[in-house]
């Protein structure tokens, strides 16, 4: 549940189709991510899951992975 809402923030801030793999994107390596589109990922993860999402994580959020590590940090639980 929790990682399919995640990828829905994905699609939704990166402009990407409702039905684009997002499991493997990484940051600049999609011509759709770039630093702007980044910030507008981070005001969508905060907003969708509740959270503030520190300048060191912001940085850090490089991948799809990292995003789910960092949110678990904040008490996303993507396993259940």
């Amino acid at each position: 549940m929790e990682l399919q809402r995640l990828r829905d923030v994905f699609r939704t801030a990166l402009d990407l189709p409702a039905d684009a793999p997002v499991d493997d994107l990484h940051y600049q390596d999609h011509e759709k991510w770039d630093s702007l589109a980044h910030m507008s990922l981070i005001a969508a993860l905060e907003d969708e899951f509740d959270v503030m999402i520190d300048t060191e994580d912001v940085i850090n959020m490089s991948s799809f992975g990292e995003a789910t590590r960092i949110l678990g940090k904040y008490g996303v639980d993507f396993n259940g």
